[in-house]
């Protein structure tokens, strides 16, 4: 939301070189981009190195805001010729200007340009201008003007002098003519409506080819300047036996338009004067007069016909009128002027030009909406409707595009952002003008989101099992839990610990151990199935943002049985010295108990299923033994 006017005005005022500079800041915030404006003058010619202005103090920033937001000028018009120094917060001049090279006869001369300081975003816009200093006489074309007039010119008659070129503006331009004393011709002086001067000779009293067959003259252009500064040329005048009528336009002014980019040999207009007298007195020749040059390559007029068609580039960008003065002389030497106005019709030539000023990549993925990714500045050097430009961006993306300052444009976050779902984008600006076909032009950003520790390391299993052999060698690997973090870099690197348990009383760290980065989990000790049958602890797998996020995971590690006891026999007890006896009726049946073996193996399992047989008997036809259940009978 742009404020309401100005916030603080500032004014700043010092000499340098007997100029007074000026310095006018305003502030604006726009869409939380603090924006502001300043503008210097400066004379042209300083040295480099110069002061131009203390950015610092008059945008009201310390100098460690300047370092801490990369303070930096982007770009803008000329540039080159200054230099932000952040150390100290001024603009000084990094190499020579000269306002002539620089705006010609364009005032007031200044040129203007960004600077702009990240985190937060900040754009303010600079504009230089550059004062004039007399550094140019005015200066004629030619040494010598030649005039052939008849001696029988009316009194009045009057005759366009060559004008003097100035590059200097302002008082320093060129400010008048003089033209040395003379019994026949005074000077008349006139102003362009674009402020330029040139003088006319009126003749005053008549001329007698008799008594002065050549008349020399002098006229002298002076400037404003202190010093003054001057030029000269010489007039030559031929006088003519009589001619009686000069040569009179039809018209005082002339005024046409051309479509810019018009092809070489387009007709304009045609200007047109008659001459009252007859013969080769009555012929007339049509010229420009006193021409600039860069103008004479881009006219051509026709001496006989007073047609003016194309001859060179015509560029709307460039020059959006011209104003010019045509002549008309006929064989006598007396000529009349008239004055030549055309306007040049713009024509959509011009493509919009995207320039970024400043763009934040990567982003992070917890930006909030209306975050600025970028400050984008659009140009268009068309004029009216084929300047107007509207700018956009490819659709189904969390940006949009919003209009700030003139000419700028901000690329805003207007969504959340997630790099697990999306790590980038390629962005393209469109911009178009209003021109008639519209051209554009489109630019792409390339987007890259930043990762912030969101995510969690997640386990494949919500729950674990393993299996171990007992009696197996300490050290040996059991199993491997595996964690993925969708997180990337520091914040995806997962650790493996174990949780702080018990198992019987005892710290779940005295069995097992775990590797922190490839969670292959190791027996610390061999274990035993008659002691211990299972296991259960839980895993932590941990990344490394900051702070860790982190997740648990059951794992239940189950003893498998080795048949490593041999069985043990309760009933009959037997001692190492004794037998056991047991006694038989001589009436037992076949199939008599005599008596039953009792046994146990402390294995689990097939390892403790026990079988019986007879070992050793005097007599193995008078007893047998139950192969499942140990009891002993008579068989007979």
């Amino acid at each position: 939301m742009a404020s309401e006017g100005f916030l603080q005005p500032i004014c700043v005022r010092w000499r340098l070189c007997g100029l007074r500079w000026q310095v006018f800041l305003f502030l604006l915030s726009f869409c939380h981009i603090v924006s502001g404006q300043i503008r210097y003058s400066i004379p042209e010619e300083m040295k480099k190195g110069s002061l131009i202005g203390n950015v610092a103090q008059d945008l009201g920033l310390d100098l460690k805001r300047l370092r801490a937001g990369r303070a930096r000028i982007v770009s803008g018009e000329s540039i080159q010729y200054t230099e932000l120094q952040t150390d100290k917060g001024i603009l000084v001049v990094s190499q020579r200007i000269d306002r002539e090279q620089l705006c010609g006869d364009i005032t007031p001369c200044s040129f203007s340009f960004e600077i702009i300081l990240e985190h937060p975003l900040e754009l303010h816009r600079v504009t230089v201008e550059i004062i004039d200093v007399n550094d140019h006489a005015p200066a004629f074309s030619k040494r010598d003007i030649q005039f052939e007039i008849s001696e029988s010119a009316t009194l009045g008659s009057r005759f366009t002098l060559a004008t003097a070129e100035d590059p200097d503006v302002g008082l320093n331009a060129l400010q008048n003519y003089f033209l040395t004393t003379n019994d026949n011709y005074v000077l008349k002086q006139h102003e362009k409506p674009d402020g330029s001067k040139y003088a006319e000779m009126v003749l005053q009293k008549p001329l007698d080819r008799e008594e002065h067959p050549r008349l020399s003259l002098k006229l002298i252009a002076v400037d404003g300047g202190n010093p003054q500064r001057s030029g000269t040329v010489n007039i030559e005048i031929s006088v003519l036996d009589v001619n009686d009528n000069a040569p009179v336009f039809n018209q005082s002014v002339y005024r046409a338009t051309v479509m810019e980019n018009a092809q070489k040999g387009t007709y304009i207009t045609t200007v047109n004067a008659s001459d009252a007298d007859s013969g080769s007195n009555g012929v007339v020749a049509y010229c420009f007069s006193n021409l600039k040059k860069h103008l004479a390559d881009i006219f051509n007029i026709d001496e006989t016909t007073g047609t003016i068609s194309v001859a060179g580039e015509i560029d709307y960008e460039k020059d959006k009128k011209f104003e010019m003065r045509v002549e008309v002389k006929d064989q006598g030497g007396l000529t009349d002027s008239s004055e030549v106005v055309i306007e040049v019709v713009d024509v959509n030539d011009n493509e919009p030009v995207i320039n970024v000023m400043s763009f934040s990549s990567p982003v992070s993925e917890n930006a909030t909406p209306g975050t600025t990714i970028a400050i984008i500045n659009v140009k268009d050097a068309d004029s009216e409707r084929n300047g107007q430009i509207t700018c956009s961006i490819n659709t189904n993306l969390p940006f949009k595009i919003q209009s700030s300052l003139s000419s700028y444009y901000n690329l805003i976050s207007d969504g959340a952002l997630d790099r697990e779902t999306t790590p980038e984008y390629n962005i393209t600006i469109t911009t178009t003008d209003s021109g008639s076909p519209p051209l554009s032009s489109t630019r792409t950003l390339h987007l890259r989101i930043s990762d912030v520790n969101d995510n969690a390391p997640l386990f494949r299993q919500s729950s674990y099992s393993a299996y171990v052999t007992e009696n197996n060698s300490p050290g040996m690997s059991i199993f491997t839990v595996s964690a993925r973090d969708s997180d990337w870099n520091q914040n995806a690197i997962v650790s493996y610990l174990l949780e702080d348990t018990q198992i019987s009383g005892t710290p779940v760290s005295t069995y097992i151990s775990i590797n922190s980065e490839t969670g292959v989990l190791h027996a610390v000790r061999s274990f035993d199935y008659e002691q211990i049958k299972q296991l259960t602890l839980v895993v932590k797998a941990q990344d490394g943002g900051s702070p860790p996020l982190s997740s648990n995971v059951t794992v239940t590690i189950f003893i498998q049985d080795q048949n490593d006891n041999a069985p043990q026999v309760l009933y009959p007890v037997q001692t190492s010295s004794s037998l056991v006896a047991e006694i038989v009726p001589r009436s037992a049946d076949v199939g008599y108990l005599v008596t039953k073996v009792v046994a146990v193996d402390v294995d689990s399992g097939q390892n403790a299923w026990l079988s019986y047989k007879l070992q050793k008997a005097t007599d193995r036809a008078l007893f047998e033994v139950g192969l499942q259940n140990g009891e002993i009978r008579t068989i007979r």
